[in-house]
């Protein structure tokens, strides 16, 4: 089950730093309702050595109930916040970040950043954090904790039920 699609768009940025290694650091910096532009366009707004913004948009995020606990972790956190996984794509010359998803999971952040995927964060807004706070408690069920045996080696149940064999073997 999921929820309607919310439409947003991300503004990146490329700023400068005085680092010999690192001459360029790009980074989202704002995250708002979808700009009309088509799905996954871009459109520079400004380009200097200073800073340089690029506009994207027709990133749809919707809420998938399989989520949920990826959705609480966010909500729980002291930041709840957008994840906006991003590559370097050449543009008409230009080296530029572009967003290539933008989910409200914690979890799903944790599998893109495992499988090498550049992540950055920016803080959700209220409203969004009330509206994911209402489907998490609609949807999310933490799972009940079992009480964990232990195995045979640790003194588990295996060896009780050899002590009782060898108790029984051994005679009375």
């Amino acid at each position: 089950m999921e929820t309607d699609a919310l439409k947003v768009a991300v503004v990146m940025q490329r700023v400068p730093l005085a680092n010999r290694w690192q001459p360029i650091q790009w980074k989202p910096i704002e995250i708002s309702a979808d700009s009309g532009l088509q799905d996954g366009g871009g459109r520079c707004l400004r380009n200097d050595e200073a800073d340089a913004r690029w506009l994207f948009g027709g990133y749809e995020v919707r809420l998938y109930t399989d989520e949920a606990e990826g959705y609480f972790l966010n909500i729980d956190s002291p930041a709840p916040c957008w994840f906006i996984m991003w590559r370097l794509e050449d543009i008409d010359g230009t080296e530029v970040a572009v967003p290539k998803q933008v989910t409200l999971s914690y979890n799903e952040a944790a599998r893109l950043m495992d499988g090498g995927e550049q992540v950055d964060t920016l803080p959700a807004s209220p409203d969004i954090v009330a509206h994911l706070g209402a489907f998490v408690q609609q949807h999310y069920r933490p799972e009940v904790k079992k009480k964990r045996r232990k195995p045979s080696f640790e003194g588990g149940a295996g060896v009780d039920q050899m002590a009782r064999a060898e108790g029984g073997s051994h005679g009375s």
